[in-house]
Parts: structure tokens; sequence; C-alpha cells
């Protein structure tokens, strides 16, 4: 089965923007985590399954053998260039096309247009509603926060897939699920104009919330782990039971993203509620091998066609390449195992392949 999934077409569900520029080794190895500050002295952050899938499924592509020493790989990575290296391994990635987080771009990293470029592939706009929100606040006052916002969102959406909340770092998903009222957002947009800083109100991030369900096109919202700006208890995707039953009636779609080490919660919420689905981004590259242990239990309660294939890759394009190259491998072995078990036939394996890989993405964003 593993040979069936060799070549499974993927679209990549969610993504960020890569850098360009030169890197040493420390930074480099940064950009392989979701760490901001060094390891100890006489480790590294490589020598971990994320590092081990970076020679595994990258050193081939840069002509060099599997599992080549980390420090082969980066003297050849230097040899080739930041260019030569990003289009071989977007391009080895093979995917039908990328849907694009909109957030924050910091300098050197190449922008989305660039991105599709590389990688040979068609890419899509997914709107940040926190970061649309910041870009907002300088230029009105409180009581018209909300409505500018709303003009923003609306100027925002045309060409875009999906919107995207990070709710979970700002404040947590235990968030009250009710729509808050004009007078409500109007008195936290003046306590976060007075205080300054991100935007953490939990009013606020209803509101941008509710608007995007008023948007209509779905949301995407972060759980489960991420960098230390996360906290970790308060992304459990099963706070979100109350919003996911208060916009039930809307049917709009709500993509849980990550979701990893809830991810059995995720695929709870998406069995029960029918717009609520369960993206393995970001967990499939960081766990390397262990991914297929994880994708096993992604499967069990949701139903396949709610489980969606992103990478969430960010800064490195070794990231893309990881995370397609190790979800295709373990899947294969998930739906192998399942055939033969006699769990399924060898044609269900294959359907629910093609559903998980391109298809569940290309119905629930809207893909032509």
């Amino acid at each position: 089965m593993a040979l069936l999934t060799e070549d499974l077409p993927l679209i990549d569900g969610h993504c960020h923007a890569i850098t360009t520029g030169p890197l040493d080794d420390a930074a480099f190895e940064l950009w392989c985590t979701e760490a901001d500050e060094p390891p100890p002295a006489g480790t590294s952050y490589l020598d971990s399954r994320v590092g081990l899938a970076l020679r595994r499924w990258c050193a081939p592509v840069l002509d060099l053998p599997a599992h080549a020493p980390v420090e082969d790989y980066l003297r050849r990575r230097r040899r080739l260039g930041p260019d030569e290296v990003a289009g071989r391994l977007l391009r080895a990635a093979g995917l039908s096309a990328l849907l694009v987080d909109t957030g924050p771009v910091a300098g050197g990293l190449a922008d989305r247009v660039v991105l599709g470029t590389l990688a040979g592939a068609p890419t899509h706009q997914v709107v940040r509603l926190e970061l649309l929100a910041e870009q907002v606040a300088p230029g009105t006052d409180a009581g018209g926060f909300a409505a500018a916002f709303g003009e923003a969102l609306d100027e925002a959406l045309p060409g875009a897939v999906a919107t995207k909340s990070i709710a979970a770092y700002r404040h947590g998903l235990g968030l009250d699920p009710a729509r808050p009222g004009p007078h409500e957002v109007s008195a936290a947009a003046a306590r976060w104009f007075r205080d300054g800083g991100r935007l953490t109100d939990p009013v606020l991030l209803r509101h941008l919330l509710w608007s995007a369900v008023e948007a209509g096109l779905p949301i995407q919202l972060h759980t489960g782990f991420g960098d230390r700006d996360a906290a970790l208890a308060r992304a459990d995707p099963a706070l979100l039971q109350p919003f996911c039953e208060a916009t039930l009636p809307f049917g709009v779609p709500l993509v849980l993203l990550h979701c990893y080490p809830f991810h059995r919660q995720a695929g709870w919420l998406a069995q029960v509620y029918p717009h609520v689905h369960a993206d393995v981004g970001l967990a499939v590259p960081h766990l390397g091998a262990r991914a297929t242990a994880v994708l096993g239990e992604f499967l069990e309660l949701a139903p396949f066609g709610k489980v969606i294939y992103s990478s969430d890759a960010y800064g490195l394009p070794e990231l893309y390449l990881i995370a397609a190259a190790q979800l295709r491998h373990s899947l294969g072995l998930v739906l192998a195992e399942m055939v033969d078990d006699g769990a399924a036939a060898p044609a269900d394996a294959r359907r629910i392949a093609e559903q998980v890989g391109a298809g569940n993405a290309a119905r629930v964003y809207r893909l032509g």
C-alpha cells in the first residue's frame, strides 16, 4: 500500500512563507523547530525526529545519500545556494496547490508568488484575522473599529479561500461562544487602544471570529502545539466545543489546525459536528516516523472525509518536503495495515488516501 501513495496528489492546506537568504548552521537549526532559543551546549535540535526526517527525505534531493550526516547536508546546502535548494525541495514535494497564511512576514521571507513559482503550483491566500485587525487599528477609533475591520475584511477576502484565527495564542480557545454586541466591541476596542500591544482581548477575538463566520469562508483555527508563545493547556480543541455548537446553524467550515497532542479530541469534534474538520499539519513533519502512529489516531474517530493534509511549513523549504514525503509514506503504512487486517478493501484505502491528500481540501476550500 505504501507504493500506492508514493505519487499521491497533495494540497498543502496551510503553510507560510519561506526564507530566501543564506543561513548559518545555528539559524538553520532554529528554523527546524518551534524553539526560539539555542539548545544547551552539547545538544542539537536536529538530533531529533525532525532531524532524522530531514536526513531521510531531503538529503537525496540535494544529491546526498539518505541519512547523510547533518554537517554534510548543511555544507551541500550552502554550496548549492538558497534559491537552488528551495526550488529542488519544493518541487520534490509534488504539491498540487498551497494555501498560504498572510501572517507576519519577517525580512528575508519570500512572498506567496515566489513560493508558488518555486513549488510549481498555484497558491491561495488565507487571511489572518488578528493581523488584519492590528493593521486596521491605527487608522480608526474605538467606536469605528468594528466597521473599519469589516471593511478591511471585505477588501481582503476576494481571492482568499479561508480566514485564520490564532486566538489560541492570544487568549486561549475557552472563549464565550456568543457573538459580542456593538457596545461590548467598542468598549473592548477602547481598552485595547488605551493599553496598546497585541490584540488579546477575548471580546475582540470573538468579534473577529463571528465576522469570519458572517463572511462565509472556511475558518482555520490554530489548536495544539506551536512555539512557546502558545499556552498549550488553553489550545486544546475540546475547548472550542461551545463555539462549534454556536456556529453549527451557519454551516461555515471550521478547520482545526495541527491539533497534536489533542488530535483525538479534534477527531471527536470532527465526528459530532458536520462543519468541523481536523488538519494534520505541523504534527507530521515534526514527528517524523512517529507520524504513522499519530495519523492512525487522527483516523480513529474522524470520518475520513474530514481529515485534511497540510504541512504548516514556515521558513525552511525542507519542512514542505518532509511533511509531504512523510504523509505519503505514513498514510500508506496506516492504510496497508487496515487492508492487511481485513478492515478495509484496497479500493477503500485508495479512496481514503486521495481524500486526505487533496480531495477533502479541494472540497472544503472550494478549489476548482
